[in-house]
């Protein structure tokens, strides 16, 4: 769903590879010294941090293999790690931010599509109710075409322009192009990070204070916040693909996407059970649901919250091992 800078990643394989590991880059438990180590990617996103606890902590304690855990961006780095096997594995793709270059590398073969995860998620453009509360009209971009609607929205930074709240540049958006395009009076503004947003958004909403921002379905805050996606002109195909491409004509909303796993083209050779495993692998917006709260809301540690979801259901994983 997102880009860093592709320098994390080779100071993050770097680290893997010259043994620099530390507690929170490993699931840790019971495995083995005479088995590989798998890697996996985690994405700067608190789901793809539980998805990846869940997946590394049962990888570790029931096939006995050493895990670590690689913070890295969806960019192409990502990419390259995973067609040249320096990393094993990533599950959660988000299909409507791949490029044409990430494509590329599942056509060659190099990363393998392993199937969905379970869940669908939705980027957006979300409002708190209170705002339609007040301003019912927003509930569709034609709502936001006016002078008024931007002063509404306005901070000491935009003037009389409204702000759009950015979340981490670096993630797949494509909200600047969307605002020219629909000549709507808002400049994007970046918080820099999942969590900085949200501090923002605690703020606003504790003021009743407008905020107009880019978020996406399944989150916590959703529900905290009672956040409600503004209907943007309907996704198309051809829209989707001007979007991932970053394109000057995109003007339509995001697509659902149905989030996939994929791995090393070499993680079969590897380790075939982790692969069949993962391939097994489910987590749906229900079990997502079911932790985020806890770590968004909560701010309980990931790996905490990874291992009471495996405690609570052994009914569920004890398939994607058998």
């Amino acid at each position: 769903m997102k880009r860093l800078l592709a320098v994390l990643l080779a100071f993050a394989l770097c680290a893997a590879a010259c043994g620099g590991d530390d507690d929170d880059s490993s699931a840790s438990s019971g495995a083995s010294d005479d088995k590989p180590t798998i890697s996996f990617v985690v994405n700067p996103w608190t789901a793809s941090a539980l998805n990846v606890q869940v997946a590394a902590q049962l990888v570790e304690s029931e096939l006995g293999y050493p895990t670590d855990i690689i913070t890295i961006d969806e960019n192409e780095a990502m990419f390259t790690g995973l067609a040249d096997g320096t990393v094993d594995a990533v599950l959660e793709i988000w299909p409507s931010g791949i490029t044409e270059t990430e494509q590329s590398f599942f056509d060659d073969g190099s990363v393998v599509n392993i199937g969905d995860l379970g869940a669908v998620g939705k980027i957006g453009w979300f409002v708190p109710q209170y705002v339609l509360d007040q301003r019912p009209e927003m509930a569709s971009w034609e709502g936001l075409t006016t002078a008024d609607a931007g002063a509404y929205f306005a901070t000491a930074e935009t003037g009389d322009r409204g702000r759009f709240l950015g979340t981490d540049p670096s993630y797949s958006q494509y909200d600047a192009l969307l605002i020219d395009n629909l000549d709507l009076p808002f400049d994007v503004q970046f918080s820099g990070s999942e969590a900085a947003t949200v501090a923002e958004l605690d703020s606003r909403a504790a003021a009743g204070e407008p905020v107009l921002m880019y978020w996406w379905t399944p989150t916590a805050a959703v529900g905290k916040y009672d956040l409600v996606n503004v209907s943007l002109p309907a996704f198309t195909p051809e829209c989707g693909a001007s979007g991932a491409a970053a394109d000057a004509d995109v003007a339509c909303d995001y697509p659902e996407d149905p989030i996939f796993k994929a791995v090393s083209a070499g993680l079969a050779d590897k380790a075939p059970d982790v692969q069949a495993f993962l391939e097994a692998f489910t987590i749906t917006n229900a079990d997502q649901l079911e932790m985020l709260p806890a770590a968004e809301i909560d701010g309980e540690d990931v790996a905490d919250v990874a291992a009471a979801w495996i405690e609570a259901h052994a009914d569920v994983w004890s398939a994607w091992v058998s």
